[in-house]
């Protein structure tokens, strides 16, 4: 499993993940979730992957095949973001099709589903955020949850219901997605770092000039983890006491 989650702010795009995709008693394996797709000026394009990675990396394969042989569709032609949404789904389904088991994906325990978030810019058009369902379906962000997440998504969910809103400026919808992961893989440890979080600003067009890496024991990760616990813990001390609540009783 992995966590992985986009946020749509007035000020552009922010993207974070973690990069653990396999957490046994023996061995903890690491891939990088966050795949960037670039021509300067023109378009700026992010993709971040969960679900099975076999599934994952052939569908991030087939797009570079894609833009390497020039294929009559590729995500440097394409018009639209929502267009190349439309694609990386229907790249997505045909791959599952070629592991589909009699009696579905799940038979006999196999699984080849994989999600996918796409976010990024076209020139002349504005930023667009999508998620990428295993049936290849898409949907947006709203305006009152102005996120997207895939992965393992419930423990870092209440982070953002609380803080991230389409004003939020970026370094604190950064900060933010930092700390969702962060308190994801304090429950869940096929969750784990290095951690990559990038922002795109809406018309840079330039290039990923905001993109940060955190191994588990970067100095900066550390420091956010130990004040967070610590502010937490002063919040809970300052909570009303129960005390007149026995007492009105």
């Amino acid at each position: 499993m992995t966590y992985c989650l986009a946020i749509q702010l007035d000020e552009g795009l922010v993207f974070c993940s973690d990069s653990r995709t396999n957490a046994g008693a023996d061995r903890v394996s690491t891939y990088s979730k966050m795949h960037r797709f670039a021509v300067q000026g023109n378009r700026s394009l992010i993709l971040l992957t969960a679900g099975n990675l076999a599934t994952s990396q052939a569908v991030v394969s087939q797009i570079q095949r894609d833009l390497q042989e020039n294929a009559e569709f590729n995500i440097f032609d394409a018009k639209y973001v929502s267009d190349i949404a439309d694609y990386i789904g229907q790249l997505n389904v045909a791959e599952q099709e070629k592991h589909r088991r009699p009696g579905g994906p799940d038979a006999e325990g196999f699984n080849a589903s994989a999600s996918f978030i796409l976010g990024g810019q076209v020139k002349g058009q504005p930023s667009e955020l999508y998620l990428i369902y295993p049936e290849g379906n898409h949907i947006t962000a709203s305006e009152q949850h102005p996120y997207l997440q895939i992965g393992e998504t419930k423990y870092g969910k209440p982070i953002l219901d609380r803080i991230i809103q389409p004003n939020t400026s970026p370094e604190i919808a950064m900060r933010c997605g930092l700390l969702s992961i962060d308190s994801t893989m304090r429950s869940n440890a096929t969750v784990g770092p290095p951690l990559e979080c990038l922002f795109y600003r809406n018309d840079s067009l330039d290039g990923f000039q905001h993109y940060i890496k955190l191994e588990e024991n970067h100095p900066y990760l550390t420091r956010i983890r130990q004040t967070w616990d610590e502010s937490i813990r002063s919040a809970f001390q300052q909570l009303p006491s129960l005390t007149e609540v026995f007492e009105a009783d």
